[in-house]
């Protein structure tokens, strides 16, 4: 009877604890995604210099005389290996070799869109803001392809001051502007030598006419490939090397358009500002039409 007593007032035994649920782990954070750059012929340049190069030969062919009469070996060597001699003389070989590859840029257009440049610039910022910067490590190998922007994710990933992070960038984009001008140099002295080496060959030509006066039947053709080598320096300097040199500071310009928004987003990481502050000085930085909207309702 005690033993049933002391069942009937022991107190329930409590329930087992549950067992904690194990934490699930964050998923990491999306990386932002990097503007497009691909490689793709700059049309502007390619139309523009075939049609009128087309244009010019199909004024030869409606004359009448045919394109054989326009053709002279000897004009050709005068007219673009002077240019040639004396544009490199004004520079140094390195400066020559730059020029080369920038004509070779005019025809690929390779650089991003500025709007797309500022929506990654503030997709790197707001990525930063909520992973932190060693965040952007993984992007410092993928942005190769983009020197400032790949600088830029490097400094922030090394925790440099802003000061010193926009220093460094804003460095390398007036060393591009540099290059860049430097390579137009070329172009428009190639453009002030062309004409001068076409009246050159002109002046050869005449005094050959002239030694020859005695026959009076080589006068008309003497005469007439005289003006040829006058005619292609006229061609190489209004037609090619002076709008190539126009193309390349346009180039130069929207490179450092684009460099200059991830030198902004740097800084801005750098200082830890918030991104919609970032966004209203992109706008201010880029013109009108091109205005970006992230946060902005």
């Amino acid at each position: 009877m005690n033993d049933r007593a002391t069942t009937r007032t022991r107190p329930p035994a409590p329930p087992p604890a549950a067992t904690p649920a194990p934490p699930t782990a964050a998923s990491p954070a999306k990386v932002p995604p990097l503007p497009r750059m691909r490689r793709r012929l700059d049309l502007a340049t390619i139309i523009g210099l075939s049609s009128g190069l087309l244009l010019v030969l199909g004024a030869l062919f409606m004359g009448g005389g045919g394109i054989g009469s326009f053709l002279d070996i000897p004009s050709v060597l005068i007219v673009l290996g002077g240019t040639a001699a004396v544009t490199t003389i004004s520079f140094t070989w390195p400066d020559m070799r730059a020029a080369t590859r920038a004509l070779a840029s005019t025809m690929v257009a390779n650089s991003p869109d500025p709007r797309a440049a500022a929506q990654t610039a503030l997709s790197l910022a707001e990525f930063a803001r909520r992973s932190g910067p060693l965040g952007l490590q993984p992007l410092i190998k993928s942005t190769k392809a983009w020197p400032v922007l790949s600088k830029a994710v490097e400094l922030i990933v090394d925790g440099l001051p802003a000061d010193d992070a926009e220093r460094i960038l804003r460095t390398e984009i007036e060393a591009n502007l540099a290059r860049a001008r430097t390579a137009s140099a070329v172009m428009r002295r190639a453009a002030e030598v062309a004409p001068a080496m076409g009246l050159i060959g002109t002046l050869v030509g005449l005094v050959q006419m002239l030694g020859n006066l005695s026959d009076p039947s080589t006068v008309g053709p003497a005469m007439a490939v005289a003006l040829i080598t006058t005619f292609y320096g006229a061609i190489l300097g209004s037609m090619v090397f002076s709008p190539i040199a126009a193309k390349i500071d346009r180039n130069a310009e929207r490179e450092a358009l684009v460099d200059g928004l991830y030198l902004l987003a740097a800084g801005s990481v750098a200082r830890q500002e918030n991104p919609r502050r970032l966004e209203v000085m992109i706008n201010t930085v880029l013109p009108p039409e091109l205005r970006v909207s992230a946060y902005e309702q």
